[in-house]
């Protein structure tokens, strides 16, 4: 946290931001304060010894389902990290010093506009990275414990982005988009929101395209039965097949069942209705489409090879912008 190392306008901006920098140890800090106590409750209720030598948190265990559900809300929390980052790069950093106009006596210092920029620049994706690195690390305390429960798998949102290499793509992307928001606008509070909306929109796209990197894994088997997976698979899709392997939509079926006079009064009639709807179109078969764990690293290289390229291009266009303002 000292900037007594640091020359120039590096050491100018950290110590311009010092207390910015104090407040990321003191999240991290408590963060590990709150997760280390909680996997302390936690220890204190053994856990269940069951049947085939596996061990599952007690019911009674209020320590585990704290930890859980902390951890469920500390990777969402986790999301907004590069988020935050990139709008202060934006405003504060940036814009602000064009709206202000103190920009200006840095280049009087026998600074470059090229040297200033990068400063900030590098500064920010120092103490970014440290952040997040070291947050990830706390996560990973509690995660190890919690891993695999309802709604901490490892395609889940939050759960996806820290426990892989992505979140440090999106925190880089964040910076480089905030640095050129903030150069294009000059206004504080417009760059910080107009960085947010950017990253913000890039997140929801990559969330709902990432499965669509890879090809699914399919698996099939007769009617009736559930079909199996592996455990820890992401299912896509499932439904019915056709004796000639085409895939039958299940809700022409539900929709026959619904509408039959006396389906609710009558056990069991639902069941024999769409049993013999399915019999007349054929259905001899059910089929499931999923992502292996397996395709976690894949997946996580593609995506921060996609945000790298964008983090490359934004910076790229901000030292061009710039030198066309700032020659």
């Amino acid at each position: 946290m000292s900037s007594l190392a640091l020359k120039g306008p590096y050491w100018v901006t950290v110590r311009q931001y010092r207390r910015t920098l104090w407040l990321a140890a003191a999240a991290v800090a408590v963060s590990l304060t709150v997760v280390g106590g909680l996997r302390i409750w936690d220890a204190q209720t053994p856990d269940r010894l069951m049947a085939d030598g596996q061990r599952f948190p007690a019911d009674e265990n209020r320590g585990y389902e704290t930890l859980r559900l902390a951890m469920e809300y500390g990777g969402v929390y986790l999301l907004l990290l590069p988020l935050l980052v990139g709008a202060f790069v934006a405003g504060p950093l940036v814009a602000r010093e064009f709206e202000s106009g103190t920009y200006r006596l840095s280049l009087t210092q026998s600074v470059s506009p090229v040297a200033w920029l990068r400063a900030k620049l590098v500064s920010a994706t120092g103490a970014g990275l440290l952040t997040l690195l070291a947050l990830v690390a706390v996560y990973h305390v509690g995660w190890n414990r919690v891993s695999g429960s309802y709604g901490l798998s490892w395609a889940d949102r939050g759960p996806y982005e820290a426990t892989g290499v992505v979140h440090v793509a999106y925190l880089l992307a964040a910076i480089a988009v905030g640095a050129l928001l903030g150069l294009l606008v000059r206004r504080t509070l417009v760059a910080m929101a107009a960085t947010g909306v950017v990253m913000g929109l890039v997140m929801l796209v990559m969330g709902t395209f990432r499965w669509s990197f890879l090809g699914v894994e399919t698996a099939t088997g007769p009617a009736g039965p559930t079909l199996w997976t592996p455990a820890d698979a992401l299912v896509m899709d499932s439904g019915l097949l056709t004796a000639s392997g085409a895939r039958f939509d299940r809700s022409v079926c539900w929709d026959e069942a619904a509408r039959t006079p006396g389906v609710d009064a009558t056990e069991g009639l639902w069941g024999k209705v769409e049993a013999q709807c399915q019999a007349r179109h054929g259905v001899t078969g059910q089929f499931a489409d999923f992502h292996p764990a397996s395709h976690f690293w894949p997946t996580q290289l593609i995506e921060t090879g996609i945000l790298l390229a964008l983090a490359a291009l934004a910076a790229y266009a901000a030292f061009r912008v710039l030198r066309a303002r700032l020659p």
